[in-house]
Formats: structure tokens, sequence, C-alpha cells
């Protein structure tokens, strides 16, 4: 039996899982997917919001705060890539201009440090990129961006680092409660027996609830659409920007991202279904022609990718956080602010877990500080030459486009969390994620895979579960 386990590995369970690990407590992070971050933290935008959009006095105005605030150290520690470019609100006329005004009180309510509002003159001195249709804009210096499913793993490896167990393909499908423990019950057949349960099961999260006993909350899927750009585009903008709010979110954004690409979207579609993240011609375009008031100039021609993300909306319009029964800390509705808040989050349920009776007592030899994912490509081309000498896979180039040779994606198969599948390296490594989209690497990833892991070619994966890349082979010979 272990003292917490979670369900759900992605940036909310994974940042919980290791702010539980600070302490002398064995923690079990069980996922219904094939790796960390394969919901909703592996497809948002990727922006630390400032935190002046939520309603004051809420958990969302309170969370996103304190999260935003702690990521940039969070961020450090992990080693993980972040960048503090700050965010522009634009308006485009006299009504946009009192709804910033209000956002402007609303952030000031909530804690938010440095906010202004610029005219049209100023917010074009310090955004050159910016559209001209835009008069004025709410400024945010502290608002920032980073990669979430980077965030994701590392937390998640950080929280293994220090004895936490990551069960996957583990898809709950029964809960039943004894007097000292809570027992899941996988699909599989696997069992995982808890003195404390934490709900961060995303889309799902409102079904986890019902298996418990609970059904006072629901949880309502909402798709988000996006178009990722070139490189050679990353420099257009500096800031994220904005336009004003409405109900259903912050809409269309264009931001750099930390990698150096550009990103447009999303789009706020409400469905029925969970799982399914397919984009529509109506949703890009939608994107296309909001973006372009935003940001002169786009070249939409230098679009290399689209995907879209599901968010966790919940029926009450905050973050569900609380407590259910003797057991049990629901972690539901965390839509957007969720990455921003996700250390804070962490922080909060850890509390709500110890006001049950979990005993948090706090581990001397515990290390916040994981080497970076991407820390070869960091080196000098001297201290690269060095490594090489003496480890010579990494000076075979596999991925050309983002330049990850194949050094990096053995690591990524070897260290927790392991990559099992071609989007898990993906994930880890950017291999898959340039120009070409996979189109050269794939095929020796897939290699690797399968020698890595003793299995076939047509036994690899691209995302877990029946996502088979081969069928069999067109030629004789042996298998590479």
């Amino acid at each position: 039996m272990v003292d917490v386990v979670i369900i759900g590995a992605g940036v909310i369970g994974a940042m919980t899982a290791r702010q539980l690990c600070r302490n002398r407590l064995s923690v079990c992070v069980v996922e219904r997917a094939n790796d960390g971050a394969a919901g909703a933290s592996r497809a948002n935008s990727g922006i630390v919001h400032a935190g002046f959009d939520a309603k004051p006095g809420t958990l969302k105005a309170r969370l996103n705060v304190a999260g935003s605030e702690k990521m940039e150290q969070i961020a450090g520690e992990l080693g993980v890539p972040y960048k503090r470019n700050g965010s522009l609100v634009l308006g485009y006329d006299e009504k946009d201009k009192t709804i910033l005004e209000n956002l402007y009180r609303q952030g000031q309510e909530n804690g938010v440090r440095r906010l202004e509002l610029l005219d049209q003159e100023k917010l074009r001195e310090i955004e050159p990129g910016v559209s001209r249709q835009a008069v004025c804009a709410l400024h945010a210096p502290t608002g920032a961006i980073i990669c979430p499913y980077e965030l994701t793993i590392a937390a998640l490896g950080n929280a293994m680092d220090h004895g936490a167990q990551f069960l996957r393909g583990f898809e709950v499908t029964g809960i039943r409660e004894t007097e000292e423990a809570v027992v899941l019950e996988a699909a599989d057949g696997r069992q995982v027996e808890a003195r404390f349960v934490v709900n961060a099961a995303g889309t799902f999260a409102d079904k986890i609830a019902q298996m418990l006993g609970d059904d006072s909350f629901s949880i309502h899927p909402r798709r988000g659409e996006y178009l990722l750009l070139d490189k050679e585009c990353g420099g257009l903008v500096r800031h994220t920007l904005f336009r004003t709010p409405t109900e259903k979110g912050k809409g269309i954004l264009v931001s750099p991202t930390v990698d150096g690409n550009l990103l447009l979207g999303p789009t706020a579609q409400e469905q029925e279904d969970r799982e399914s993240v397919e984009t529509t011609a109506a949703g890009l375009a939608q994107i296309i022609s909001q973006s372009g008031s935003e940001a002169e100039g786009i070249p939409v021609r230098q679009v290399i990718t689209s995907f879209a993300g599901l968010r966790a909306a919940g029926n009450t319009g905050d973050f569900i956080i609380r407590t259910w029964g003797k057991r049990t800390v629901h972690a539901a509705g965390i839509e957007s602010p969720g990455l921003s808040a996700s250390p804070a989050i962490a922080e909060y349920v850890a509390e709500l877990l110890q006001g049950l009776g979990l005993e948090l007592n706090s581990r001397e030899d515990f290390n916040p500080r994981r080497k970076p994912a991407h820390w070869f490509r960091e080196l000098s081309l001297e201290e690269k030459d060095a490594y090489i000498q003496e480890h010579p896979d990494y000076g075979k180039m596999v991925c050309r486009c983002e330049s990850v040779s194949e050094g990096e994606i053995l690591e990524a198969m070897r260290r927790e969390p392991k990559a099992l599948d071609v989007d898990s390296i993906k994930r880890r490594t950017r291999s898959g994620m340039g120009r070409c989209q996979g189109g050269f690497c794939s095929p020796r990833i897939v290699e690797l895979l399968a020698r890595e892991q003793g299995i076939s070619l047509e036994q690899v994966t691209k995302s877990g579960k029946g996502s088979y890349l081969n069928i069999g082979k067109t030629k004789g010979g042996e298998q590479a």
C-alpha cells in the first residue's frame, strides 16, 4: 500500500507528485495513456499567465498569481525552457478600452505586479510587430512562456528520482474503499491500494469522482485548435498577444514559443467526446482570420503543423479543488490558467491532504534539480566534440531539423520516465517537431525504439495502444 496515489500524469498530477515527494511518503502516479503529458499538457499554449483575467476571490485568481510567481524558479530547477516575454491584451475600440481598464483593476486586486495600460503609440514602441488595428493594450510584464510537456515530464521524473512509481496504461475502471485504504482497479486487472487519492484525471475527473460516489460536478471538454509556424517566424512578435477575453476564454493568441516557433490559436469548441483532438478546416480558418488582426504580416504559408488539445472545463466556473470523504482530494476542472497555477495547485493539494490526516515530514535529501533534457545542445562546439570522442552516439545526427543526435534519443529512452513510443521521444527531444515533421527521422527513431525495447518494428507505436506505425515488411531480409 502506498501513501498517495495520483490519478493522471498531466502537469497537475506530475507537479503534485513532485511536491509530495519532498516528504517521506510513498507516491504512485497512474495514467491511462502510455506516457505523461499525453492529454491537455501536451497540447496547449504554453503560456504562464500573469493572473489579471481570473475573477478576484476565486481559486483561479489566487493560484494563478501564486503559481506564476513560482514558475521561473521551478523551471530553472527542472531545466525546462522558460522565458518572461510579457503579454499584451489588445483593444480595438472604446468598448475594448473599457474592458482593458476593468482587467487592469481586476489584476491589481489579484496582486499582479507591474500592470500598465498602453495607448497606441506606446504599444507599437514596445511591440513593433503588433497589428495597426490595435489602438490600446493592457501590458503584463510578468507574463511568460514555457514548454508544458517538458515541464510535466521533468516534474514527473523528479518525483521518480525520489521513489515515486509511474504506472502507464492504467485506466481506472473501478474504485472501492476499505476501512484503511482506497483500492483502484484497472481495466487490465492491476490494482493499487493507497491511503489517500488525488483525482487529477483531466477530462475524466468527473467520471473518477462518480466512482467515489461524488456527482457534485461535471466536466465538459472544450477543444482548442492551433497552428504552429516554422522557426523562421519566431521573431515576428516579442510578446504574447491576446484579444480582449470572452466567456469561452482568452481567444486566439499570437505568441513566440520557447523553442523559437510562432504559435497561433486556440479556438474554443464545446464537444461531448472526451478524447477527440481532431482539427477542422473551419477552426484553422478562424485562427488565420483572427490572428491577422493581432500581428502584422503573419506568413501562414510557413505553417508546419496543426494540432488540437482539450481543456477540462468544469461547470462551476472555477477550479474544483476540494476534499471528498476521508481519503480523496479532487483537482478537477483545471482549464486555463491551470498550467500557470500548477505549482500553487500542487502545494494546495498537499495542504488538503494534510487536512485529511496525511503527515508531511520533509526529507533532507530531496534534490529539486534535474539535468536539462537539452543539455547536450547547450554545450559549446569544443565541449560537444570532446563528449562525442567518448560517446560516439552523440555524433550521429538523427533529426536534422532540430539537430537531435542518436545519443540524446537513447538517453530519453533510458531516463525516467522512459520514452516508449515515437511521440514520447518527440516530447523529450523535439525529434520530429521541425520543418519536415518527422519525415526524415521517424524511421530511425522506430528502429531505435524496437532495438532498445527488444520488440519488432511492427510493435512500435506512435502514442501507445493501437497506434502502430508498421504492419509488415515490403521486402525480405532481417529487420534493423
